[in-house]
């Protein structure tokens, strides 16, 4: 008679797991920053959301919103840290208004590019130090990486640039510490989102732009206005992008949720980068037979200039701000280090 209750009382608990599975729903309503119609940008976000649903079986789901359908890109960390919205997808350079660390966890002037990147973030101090940013700076967000890049070019100009004067005077859109570096070169910079760059190219309120990488910068049209386009992207060699939750919300998820929404963005750390990888040839193939680019590669004393200007602009930064020297100082350690095994196990560039 026992064997036979154990066996009833089993088979009623797998009868009411699933009822008691799917009582436990969360929506992610995620306004994001970058349009999905962006490769590498946008384009991850769907696909997680797709994720998100299969793998929890649809008692987890993400509804996405394109930038500014929801919350304008620039507030996305307010309303998520507020309530407002429960999650958003963005990057870390937007915030340097905010929290002065932030960019070092976005991209990093001949910073690492992204195998290093992610290596610092998961094996190192890296996403404990990105928490933390947040944490005491009072934002009430949980944090997780979600997307990167390799490398951006390093922009789009109507003129060459061969010595630091053809800089000074410049009005360009620029984004995070290289536009700091810009700025102490004498070029006037504003940070606007995407989708304001092009008619702002086009007005003449910006002289010059960089974005992204250039499967991504086709989409927004720069080539039709300005014809230069310099590599390499000394000011973005990886760029990170962050899913973040209302730690809250995030709180009461269960571990499960947890879990996939985690290894969701594992995989889409691997899946942007590759797609990013695999298209920008023929974006570039077609700058220069199609659109009349002018691909220009930046002179070693120019790449000087800018590595001894971040260089200056880094050691400001620390002295201004404890935690950014904490985190700069954390990714320099294991750069460090991490160089030693880049410089004997992988062919030299040229």
């Amino acid at each position: 008679m026992k064997s036979i209750l154990t066996g009833l009382t089993l088979a009623a608990s797998l009868v009411t797991a699933p009822a008691a599975f799917a009582a436990d729903k969360l929506l992610l309503k995620t306004p994001i920053a970058f349009s999905t119609a962006l490769p590498g940008l946008g384009s991850p976000i769907p696909r997680v959301a797709e994720q998100l649903g299969l793998m929890s079986g649809g008692s987890l789901k993400m509804k996405v919103y394109e930038p500014s359908k929801l919350v304008p890109p620039f507030e996305i960390l307010d309303a998520v840290s507020s309530g407002k919205i429960n999650s958003g997808y963005t990057t870390a350079g937007y915030w340097a208004g905010k929290i002065p660390a932030a960019p070092l966890f976005s991209a990093v002037p001949f910073g690492p590019e992204a195998g290093e990147y992610m290596a610092w973030m998961y094996y190192g101090n890296g996403l404990a130090l990105y928490q933390e940013m947040y944490d005491q700076a009072g934002f009430n967000v949980h944090v997780m990486p979600c997307a990167v890049i390799a490398p951006e070019t390093s922009g789009w100009f109507a003129k060459e640039i061969n010595s630091p004067e053809d800089l000074k005077g410049l009005k360009m859109r620029f984004f995070g510490l290289g536009g700091k570096v810009m700025q102490k070169l004498g070029v006037a910079t504003s940070l606007l989102p995407g989708g304001e760059i092009f008619p702002a190219l086009e007005k003449g309120a910006i002289d010059a732009t960089e974005f992204s990488m250039p499967a991504i910068d086709a989409r927004l049209g720069f080539h039709k206005l300005v014809k230069y386009n310099y590599f390499p992207g000394w000011h973005q060699q990886a760029t990170v992008f962050e899913l973040m939750i209302n730690k809250d919300v995030w709180n009461e998820a269960s571990e499960q949720h947890k879990a996939i929404i985690e290894n969701a963005c594992k995989a889409s750390m691997t899946d942007s980068f590759a797609e990013g990888e695999a298209i920008q040839h023929a974006a570039l193939i077609d700058n220069v037979e199609n659109n009349g680019v002018i691909m220009k590669q930046w002179s070693p004393e120019m790449l000087d200039t800018f590595k001894t200007t971040w260089n200056e602009i880094a050691a400001e930064e620390a002295a201004a701000d404890a935690f950014f020297a904490k985190v700069l100082t954390d990714m320099n350690e294991f750069r460090d280090g991490y160089a030693l095994w880049k410089e004997n196990a992988f062919l030299p560039r040229k």
